[in-house]
């Protein structure tokens, strides 16, 4: 089960745009202290990037939510901060997703093998607690948390399926889409926008494509040399057809984006349209992919051998033994410590930036001329031919 970790919304970029990037912090914040407040501080670890745009895609259809102010934090040197109460229903949507999902990846974790034998016990019972705590969160706000804790429950055994009998790759990706769907659209039903459902499930519903399959695309070397399951390698689905999946999941979800009512839509696009877009143009270049603006330039790509990836340079770095992990775990994550800094993966040893400061400046959208005011309120992307990704 893939899950969320995708949007990195550019600081710099939100200023076309005219919005304050301490938006972001604001709803990050929001975030982290509902789930200490509520569910404890060893929750605070289940903090997933991406569920912030849940927030987000919320006030985007009803209107700022109400602020409170954080006291006094380390990480934001000692400053106080005007972030979203933990009380507000975008808040508790992010939160009941970083649990639901939080839960699913320790669960990946455990069934994969990357843990020891001593810590599998104690994981598990994380991930039971944190799935049950979202079933929790999740009564507060109406959501029915039932069918996506049985498609998360399915993902183990459809990929066993895969090695004896033939599985698509949508099948494969089935479960991530549905938690995703269900998601977004329930942005729509918490904003009292009920004309909305349908476009945030279709936005909700690609964004767990892309997630998955990006995923699949960063980690099939890595599996490949392990021997571990890879959607991409189980269904034969070279590169080219995988980024064309992805291509295919950002214009569907513009299209959705222009149809809904957003109250916000420019804070819309820098949260999400442009970092999807920073996305593929990323995992383009890795491939060997150019990509360009498709009313400016073509799409072409080398052709790769069915799921070659080319090796990125240098050697991965030893993962964390289980005291390492879990004082990583404990120091960096309960705390809040991976917000502000720069840290080490407890799960990959790998070093990983800060989440408030995570963006891809080489790579932000710069439209030109290619379909007039592209990133303004009358954007062509979802009506017309354009594909410019801005």
């Amino acid at each position: 089960m893939a899950v969320f970790g995708v949007l990195k919304p550019c600081a710099h970029g939100a200023a076309k745009y005219g919005i304050d990037p301490g938006q972001w912090q604001a709803h990050m914040c929001g975030l982290c202290l509902g789930l200490r407040d509520g569910h404890g501080q060893l929750a605070r670890a289940a903090t997933n990037t991406d569920a912030i745009v849940l927030s987000v895609l919320t006030e985007a259809q009803s209107g700022a939510s109400a602020r409170t102010s954080a006291g006094p934090c380390p990480l934001r040197g000692m400053k106080r901060a005007s972030v979203v109460a933990a009380n507000a229903p975008g808040v508790r949507l992010a939160a009941t997703a970083s649990l639901l999902l939080g839960a699913a990846k320790i669960g990946d974790h455990v069934e994969d093998g990357d843990t020891s034998v001593l810590t599998r016990r104690p994981m598990r019972r994380v991930s039971n607690a944190w799935a049950a705590r979202a079933q929790q969160q999740a009564d507060l706000i109406g959501l029915d948390v039932g069918p996506m804790l049985t498609a998360i429950a399915t993902q183990s055994s459809m990929e066993s399926r895969a090695a004896v009998e033939v599985i698509t790759l949508e099948e494969l990706t089935g479960p991530t889409q549905l938690c995703a769907a269900t998601l977004f659209g329930h942005t729509a039903t918490l904003a009292g926008r009920p004309e909305n459902v349908a476009a945030l499930q279709e936005i909700g519903r690609h964004v767990g494509r892309i997630a998955h399959l990006a995923d699949a695309i960063e980690d099939l070397e890595r599996d490949r040399a392990r021997g571990r399951f890879n959607p991409l390698a189980a269904t034969g689905t070279d590169m080219p057809r995988a980024y064309d999946l992805l291509r295919e999941s950002e214009s569907r979800i513009r299209q959705a984006a222009s149809e809904a009512e957003l109250d916000q839509l420019p804070t819309v696009r820098w949260a999400l349209l442009d970092p999807l877009a920073s996305l593929l143009r990323s995992l383009g270049r890795g491939l060997g992919i150019a990509v360009g603006h498709a009313c400016r330039t073509s799409v072409t790509a080398q052709q790769h051998s069915p799921y070659e990836f080319p090796s990125p340079p240098g050697r991965r770095p030893g993962r964390p033994g289980p005291f390492k992990a879990s004082g990583l775990v404990l120091g960096v994550y309960c705390t809040g410590m991976a917000c502000c800094v720069d840290h080490t993966s407890p799960c990959t040893g790998e070093q990983k930036d800060a989440w408030a400061k995570k963006c891809d400046c080489g790579s932000c959208c710069d439209c030109g001329e290619c379909c007039g005011n592209c990133c303004g309120e009358d954007c062509c992307c979802g009506d017309c031919s354009c594909d410019c990704g801005c």
